[in-house]
């Protein structure tokens, strides 16, 4: 048996070395049979080099100009060259406050380490208790802005707030241009840049919120995601091996999220997400596949069992991240998500609160309006369509088996085909369906508008594609696509320029007025008034602009990523609800508060919608209006606190002494010791 078995195994070495002598030949003649391109003439290069020039120059100066214009257009909104450092803070709102004071706590830092190890071990913002500033509100940019500004000497040249302002102003530049940059790749004429830039300016209220709230977390990240949409748009037109470059993105996108792990100080919701399962899981199937030869039933058969254990090993992985990953259930996100599609009710104030809140509501018609008045949405609608039919028309083929060329051409009509396409195409479906249930998506979804609809109008291969389902045999398909590419986006820019350019100009030369002369009297009155070691209570916003303005403690602050400070703040609240003295006393000496702020707007709120003003949430809350069919309704025997504490009556004044007061604020000093009067 071992005589015979010898044979047989040197038979089968020799088959197999046969068989690779014959597959590296095959090889070698396939790379002699391609032609050595052709060296381009110089004229050719020297087109193509002030191609590549013009673009870059118009690139880097639509982000230069943008920046100056947000630069002028800040300035002139808040007249802030003219304005005290108190009037110049004042201008930051709500969780912006608290992000620019945070810079200021670095600043006055003795050491870099020092000013980290505050911020990380932080008790002197919020009343007892300790907090990770860096890690619970993202202050990442404000660690680099602040040793940029000591690193370059600029504490000599300009002021603090300046510096600030003037990087984000510069972030948003650069996200522009990486906008421009992304449209040019994808269509191959940097005028497809510009009419990227010329939407987006003029959709500004719908494409960034910088000009209301310069320090916002969003504000800092757009700009660095637009980067890596650019350089991953590049990335994926450069290559021909489709399968493979996706691959090398995964890899791409775990290392990130590790390292945001790490930055993040070990966020274990970035370890337990849906999305890395998914990704380990496509990337386990790769290794798994078999080469079989394509359009055979077995082919068909095993794309279909690939996609069974794509799905297969993407919950199962999830699964076992969870049982082994500690980690904290989003069960408040799932409960919100109920009450907004109508599946659940609630009277919690926190959920009904956030459910009011204008960012979080579904985008109005006023939104869709906007957009059809710029040309934007209907143009945006047309190249969607015609990518995403191209793109399931290539899926198909594939699918069935059929060849196709590796090397689109523009005479294939198939711009669904090519990569970077596939890719923009799905992502923005997906922006976009995030974008309609929740508007405060929309600054994440419409910049994306704006790069696709400009791409797709200076595209000849996507007007191609269109000719080609619309066999178009009257005019050359090329040469019409080709002038089309060129004339529809010189028609949209002139008409937009007509239109709009006109009314961004009104806008710098017109003096707006920021003026809030109560505030400023406030924060000047805790200056000079108030003890150093005071706890003020009052809403969350307005103890973001105490903690920016004077640096004294608060009980809240205006975040929502924390149980106990959403709680904190339910609590708070409670000065605008029909609650008795004694039950606000206690709940305001719980958090060792010495001063209670009352502010006349919330007090007195008639401007929103009803069932949305905080005291309406408060009493829905409490119980003391009907919510749905079915409850008790239930009357309280006392007045709104608000109200009923600027009376100055027993037992309200036993509890509370007011001290400060003016047309928006009534301060009140909480008595440490209780004297009945009759």
């Amino acid at each position: 048996m071992a005589e015979e078995e010898g044979p047989t195994v040197e038979l089968r070495q020799r088959r197999k070395l046969k068989s690779s002598e014959n597959k590296e030949s095959a090889k070698e003649e396939k790379i002699r049979d391609t032609p050595m391109p052709e060296r381009a003439p110089k004229h050719v290069l020297f087109q193509r080099f002030a191609k590549i020039f013009i673009g870059c120059l118009a690139a880097v100066t639509s982000g230069m100009m943008y920046a100056l214009y947000l630069s002028a257009y800040h300035e002139r909104k808040f007249w802030f060259s003219n304005r005290q450092e108190l009037e110049r803070e004042i201008t930051f709102q709500g969780d912006s406050a608290i992000y620019y004071s945070y810079y200021k706590d670095m600043l006055k830092a003795p050491s870099f380490e020092r000013g980290v190890y505050e911020l990380t071990h932080n008790n002197k913002t919020v009343s007892l208790k300790t907090i990770n500033a860096v890690q619970q509100m993202s202050l990442y940019p404000e660690l680099i802005a602040s040793v940029l500004y000591q690193a370059t000497g600029s504490n000599e040249i300009i002021e603090p707030v300046y510096f600030y302002i003037g990087i984000v102003f510069g972030l948003q530049g650069i996200y522009v241009t990486a906008l421009f940059v992304t449209s040019w790749l994808m269509s191959g004429t940097w005028l497809a840049g510009m009419l990227t830039v010329a939407w987006f300016i003029i959709n500004r209220v719908d494409t960034t919120r910088i000009e209301y709230s310069i320090p916002l977390r969003e504000n800092w990240a757009l700009p660095y995601f637009a980067c890596q949409i650019a350089a991953l748009t590049g990335y994926l037109k450069s290559n021909l091996n489709t399968y493979g470059e996706v691959h090398e993105v995964y890899k791409i996108y775990i290392f990130s999220l590790f390292l945001g792990y790490l930055l993040q100080f070990e966020n274990s919701a970035l370890l337990v997400s849906p999305l890395l399962s998914l990704v380990v899981a496509l990337m386990l199937a790769k290794c798994l596949q078999l080469n079989v030869k394509k359009g055979t039933f077995i082919a068909k058969i095993m794309k279909v069992i690939n996609f069974y254990l794509v799905c297969t090993l993407t919950v199962t992985l999830n699964i076992i991240m969870k049982m082994f990953v500690p980690h904290k259930e989003n069960g408040h996100m799932l409960k919100f998500l109920e009450v907004k599609f109508g599946l659940n009710m609630t009277k919690n104030f926190t959920m009904n609160w956030l459910l009011c809140q204008e960012s979080l509501q579904a985008p109005s018609q006023d939104f869709f309006l906007r957009l059809t008045q710029s040309s934007l949405l209907p143009f945006y609608v047309l190249v969607l369509i015609i990518c995403f039919l191209s793109m399931m028309q290539v899926i198909f083929r594939r699918i069935n088996g059929k060849s196709l060329k590796e090397t689109i051409t523009l005479e294939d009509g198939r711009i669904g085909g090519r990569p970077e396409i596939i890719y923009h195409v799905i992502h923005t479906i997906l922006l976009g369906s995030l974008a309609m249930v929740i508007e405060g998506l929309k600054y994440l979804w419409t910049p994306y508008v704006c790069m696709l609809a400009a791409f797709g109008v200076c595209s000849p291969e996507l007007w191609m594609t269109l000719f080609k389902w619309l066999r178009l045999r009257t005019v050359h398909p090329v040469l019409l696509a080709l002038i089309l590419s060129m004339a529809v986006p010189t028609i949209i820019g002139l008409s937009l320029w007509k239109e709009f350019f006109p009314r961004l100009m009104t806008e710098l030369m017109e003096l707006q007025e920021f003026y809030d002369p109560d505030t400023v009297e406030l924060m000047t009155w805790i200056k000079r008034q108030a003890p150093v070691a005071a706890v003020f209570a009052g809403s969350p916003q307005l103890m973001g602009a105490i903690k920016l303005c004077t640096g004294w403690m608060v009980t809240s602050l205006p975040l929502y990523n924390d149980d106990d400070l959403l709680k904190r703040n339910e609590n708070i609240y409670q000065i605008y609800s029909k609650r008795s003295a004694e039950d606000i006393y206690k709940i305001l000496t719980s958090y060792k508060a010495n001063y209670l702020i009352i502010e006349d707007a919330i007090c007195n709120e008639v401007g929103t919608m009803r069932g949305c003003r905080v005291k309406d949430l408060l009493d829905i809350a409490n119980g003391h209006v009907v919510c749905e069919e079915g409850d008790k309704l239930t009357y309280s025997k006392y007045g709104r606190f608000c109200h009923e504490v600027k009376i100055n009556y027993s037992p309200y004044v036993n509890y509370f002494t007011r001290v400060y007061w003016n047309r928006s604020y009534f301060v009140y000093k909480i008595n440490t010791v209780i004297s009945f009067q009759s």
